[in-house]
């Protein structure tokens, strides 16, 4: 017992004269900080304000800066009828509905109202005591069944006509253009251009944010039309427009390019047009997609082609060959190859590396809303 005891004391009085030593010695020394840089991670309220772009062409929106044309491009009040068009599908679209359409519906709806005053008046009790018998007339049987067939094949014509020309694939040397709806913002790429990406989100009033945030202004755009960042398109080249959405259905319209374009989750739906004329243009999405659904604006801004190149270079992105192909793949939200698999497998190989010669099962993939991450600013 009494050697046990002094044993303990001894191995007490070592571990007190351990620790004494090793907080005595100095720590290691880390690198100096840089002068007047704090090590604490700056809070919204006071962290350094972004520098300005260096490009004049990124000065506005992230694109050129330009004015809107009054009545062009965006609805104004109490202005009854379609926005002036901007497309070869839109004049001809506005012609139609115009020229033939409107006239051919008003003449219709005159003739039945007549035709119902008539026979109010004429059949009435008064005027008919004793109720006439007939039941059919062959000669008005054949009228009325003849002349809405041959009205509605008149109309169809160019009727299939434009819609045709809508869905016409885009010739060599278009534009492409990605956009992808999120809730509730717009997701841009030019995958023809570098790939680069743009996200817009709806430009809040002045009473809506905090002292020293960005609000609209009335060079920005309409209310709930103005975006924080526009696209840019150029003038005179035809557009690809590809559309799909990262969560539900939503819808990518722009009234004055007669373009309303659904984009859903795991699909890839495309069309082309072409701008005729530069300015701004606005739209938003036109499909029932949640709580913010009013609040997904489209602005588009067209420029010259000369333009939109220097536009293309200030972002960081290359100008394909004059009427070069598309080769570039475009896979939809989820699939093997879109930017959320790519960020996904770079995660995987930065914590694991990657795996050398090591024959794999291919990995399945959803494809579509089912396994899409918890991105963007839903419920902000």
């Amino acid at each position: 017992m009494r050697f046990k005891g002094i044993a303990l004391a001894t191995g007490l009085l070592l571990t007190g004269l351990g620790a004494a030593s090793q907080a005595a010695q100095p720590a290691p020394q880390g690198a100096a900080a840089p002068a007047g840089v704090s090590n604490i991670a700056p809070t919204t309220a006071n962290a350094t304000a972004p520098a300005a772009p260096a490009s004049p062409l990124l000065a506005q929106d992230g694109a050129p800066a330009v004015q809107m044309e009054p009545g062009v491009g965006h609805p104004v009040d109490g202005r009854i009828g379609i926005q002036p068009q901007v497309t070869t599908n839109g004049e001809f679209a506005h012609w139609f509905h115009d020229s033939i359409l409107f006239p051919l519906i008003t003449i219709i709806s005159v003739f039945v109202l007549l035709l119902l005053i008539y026979v109010v008046i004429r059949f009435r009790k008064a005027a008919n005591p004793i109720p006439s018998k007939t039941s059919h007339n062959t000669a008005i049987e054949i009228i009325w069944t003849l002349a809405p067939v041959i009205i509605l094949v008149l109309i169809a014509v160019p009727s299939i006509g434009l819609l045709q020309a809508q869905f016409k694939p885009a010739p060599a040397g278009a534009v492409t253009l990605k956009a992808i709806g999120n809730q509730w913002y717009w997701s841009y790429q030019y995958p023809d251009h570098g790939g680069f990406e743009i996200t817009a989100n709806m430009l809040k009033e002045k009473n809506q944010v905090a002292a020293g945030e960005r609000f609209r202004t009335d060079a920005d755009g309409p209310r709930l039309l103005a975006a924080d960042n526009r696209i840019v398109l150029p003038v005179g080249v035809p557009i690809r427009l590809i559309t799909t959405s990262q969560d539900v259905i939503h819808s990518w319209a722009v009234p004055a390019f007669w373009i309303k374009l659904d984009a859903v989750p795991g699909r890839l739906n495309e069309t082309s047009f072409t701008i005729d004329k530069p300015g701004l243009y606005f739209g938003q999405c036109s499909e029932l997609c949640g709580a913010r659904h009013a609040f997904m604006p489209i602005a588009v801004q067209a420029v010259p082609q000369a333009q939109f190149a220097a536009w293309v270079r200030a972002k960081g992105g290359t100008m394909p060959a004059p009427g070069q192909l598309s080769d570039k793949v475009i896979p939809q939200p989820g699939a093997e190859g879109s930017a959320v698999k790519q960020a996904e497998g770079n995660e995987a190989d930065a914590a694991t590396g990657p795996v050398e010669n090591v024959t794999t099962t291919a990995p399945t993939s959803s494809q579509g809303a089912t396994g899409n991450p918890a991105t963007g600013n839903a419920g902000q």
